[in-house]
């Protein structure tokens, strides 16, 4: 069959694919993974974790860490802006009190092939950019199109079963897929953040730019000090402000972030009135870091809100394309010589909890024995799996926390050993002689008394692990050229985690400079895994599969877990009105609004330092 036969008759069939169903599918208001019936119904208002009345005003001030040097989140170059996102609008929302349930945005109406082989949207024909011009199918089409061709390589992985994109009508757009098995696939087209044609058609898009976007977000970008501060202003003219997604939202009129070197240094800025919120990553600081006159008067709170979202997993990360850790007997050793107990009582005052799931903190984390769903899943991978799969549940090493940990040394060195290592000259050695010595890079200060005592446990067994701290430009560069051998690694988690696994695990990903297969997994059986989480078709299948992923990563000693705490530890000075309920997903910062009868935290600290005097 010659070449162009093949793609009329690949045509055709696609054709065929986007009309089948047409006469049963119905556009809808939201869409869910499987077909469930949305929390909020057609004729609904708002979110019931919002305050529809809030009052719009005011200035939020927040802080961030390392600088910045672009504007354009979509391509792998570059210190992104961090809260860029608040210039566009996606064609669906959403919402946070669900686990995974899109409503209409730019798109009003959605609809799903009843065999899931195509996604339509109906833009709202009210939908407009910042500069007036509507938002239409074209727009749609070059936003996909610009992100495979031109953006991060992340785009590829999380859209590869789009066959194409059709423009329907000037606003109606139409997803047709390769396959009908990826229930998640239309959902994650709907979180496209859409691009205006005509203002990219005149600008390079694959190079980093300081130039402020232009969008249809509640926001724009009014000024900024590059890699130091931006200020971002609500657009009052926003042309979905009255929409059901929006109302109570994006209520302060401007959002200025600041950026710090040092995150002690934010911390006494913050105690200073220099900032208005700071959601705190320290156990050290959250405990005593905080305590002053205006915590104690009220002036400032502190709260812990529970996080109800998988926590995913934060590990020190083995790059296995390095030799070195290609053997999991060797990756299993060194895993063994991270005395969580020791550091949580000594450093984290006792608040953390030791992850020990890619899918902690949800009911998809492997903390069993596998079911028969599971088994269903893993058996045909039996050979290509570990043993422990099947017959064990996984769980880190656990130490009495006195820092003595004779039996995870003598353990480890038994598993050094049937590697091919031996003490020599007080060093450990490898089968080709040469020590095992590796680097482990960094950017967070903070993480050097973390890294430490786990040197000096390693050091006792002669491993030598060297502490790389570099500057956050370098840190990007090195991690996209997988130029590191170990590091600290973070892999964020959904309630419904599915297309982005393969950024994550999948062989596809690993050469991929953007993907977050940091690892370096090319293991035919966790692809497959991953596929079939992609595909799975119910809630329960999701779990299993999930589970069954979990236990292979977790049995691969491709990273040494860390630790995690269920909560968002947020402090504000209290100056800010607040809904009546928390969204179960967030701590929901966006609902909130300024407190007009009540002072700025700046002018809070001058008066509290000078009754002092």
């Amino acid at each position: 069959m010659t070449h162009s036969l093949r793609t009329l008759l690949h045509g055709a069939g696609l054709l065929l694919l986007g009309f089948a169903g047409l006469v049963q599918a119905d556009p809808q208001h939201a869409i869910t993974l499987y077909d469930e019936p949305p929390k909020y119904p057609a004729d609904y208002r708002h979110f019931e974790y919002v305050n529809p009345d809030a009052p719009k005003g005011g200035t939020l001030r927040l802080a961030d860490y390392g600088g910045f040097d672009s504007l354009n989140p979509f391509i792998p170059k570059g210190n992104v802006e961090r809260r860029i996102g608040m210039v566009y609008d996606s064609l669906t929302y959403h919402a946070q009190d669900e686990p995974f349930t899109e409503y209409g945005l730019i798109a009003e109406k959605i609809e799903k092939a009843p065999d899931n082989g195509f996604v339509r949207f109906y833009i709202n024909p009210k939908a407009r950019f910042h500069d007036g011009r509507p938002i239409t199918a074209e727009d749609v089409k070059f936003t996909f199109e610009t992100l495979i061709e031109h953006g991060d390589p992340m785009y590829r992985h999380y859209y590869a079963d789009v066959a194409q994109v059709v423009v329907e009508e000037p606003l109606k757009v139409r997803f047709d897929f390769k396959h009908r098995d990826n229930r998640e696939l239309p959902l994650i087209l709907g979180q496209l953040q859409i691009l205006p044609k005509h203002w990219w058609e005149s600008r390079d898009f694959a190079k980093t730019s300081l130039e402020a976007p232009l969008g249809s977000g509640p926001y724009r970008v009014a000024k900024l000090e590059s890699g130091r501060s931006i200020r971002y202003e609500r657009v009052a003219d926003w042309w979905a402000k009255d929409l059901p997604v929006s109302r109570g939202q994006y209520n302060f009129d401007a959002i200025v972030v600041d950026y710090y070197r040092d995150m002690s240094v934010a911390l006494e800025a913050f105690k200073g009135g220099q900032f208005d919120l700071n959601l705190e990553y320290s156990a050290k600081d959250w405990a005593t870091g905080y305590e002053s006159a205006a915590l104690n008067d009220g002036r400032m709170i502190k709260k812990a809100v529970p996080n109800h979202n998988p926590v995913g997993m934060q590990a020190f990360a083995f790059n296995i394309r390095r030799p070195l850790f290609q053997d999991r007997r060797v990756r299993e050793a060194l895993g063994l010589l991270f005395d969580f107990e020791w550091s949580n009582k000594q450093l984290f005052f006792s608040s953390y909890k030791r992850t020990s799931s890619y899918f902690e903190n949800s009911e998809m984390a492997a903390h069993q024995l596998p079911d028969k769903e599971e088994l269903k899943i893993l058996e045909p991978l039996r050979e290509q799996l570990p043993p422990e799969v099947f017959s064990e549940v996984y769980r880190p090493p656990v130490t009495n926390g006195d820092g003595i940990i004779r039996d995870q040394k003598r353990r480890a060195y038994q598993l050094l050993q049937e590697a091919g290592y031996r003490i020599e000259n007080d060093r450990m050695v490898g089968p080709d002689g040469k020590p095992l010595a590796f680097e482990f890079m960094l950017h967070q200060t903070n993480l050097e008394r973390i890294l430490l005592p786990y040197k000096r446990n390693l050091g006792e067994l002669g491993i030598d692990m060297q502490i790389r701290r570099v500057d956050v430009p370098q840190y990007i560069n090195r991690m996209r050229n997988r130029d590191f051998d170990m590091t600290s690694a973070t892999w964020p988690q959904s309630n419904s985690p599915g297309n982005e696994q393969r950024e994550f695990w999948h062989s596809s990903s690993a050469d991929n400079p953007g993907s977050r297969n940091f690892i370096g997994l090319r293991d035919p059986a966790v692809d497959r895994l991953v596929d079939g989480l992609i595909r799975a078709d119910s809630r329960k299948g999701l779990v299993a599969h999930a589970r069954a992923l979990d236990r292979a990563l977790q049995w691969g000693f491709y990273v040494v877990p860390n630790y995690h705490v269920n909560t968002w530890r947020i402090a504000y000075w209290n100056r800010f009105g607040q809904p009546q309920k928390t969204p179960l997903y967030d701590y929901g910062l966006m609902t909130w609004w300024q407190d007009s009868d009540k002072p700025q935290p700046r002018d809070e600290a001058v008066a509290h330092k000078e009754e002092g005097r």
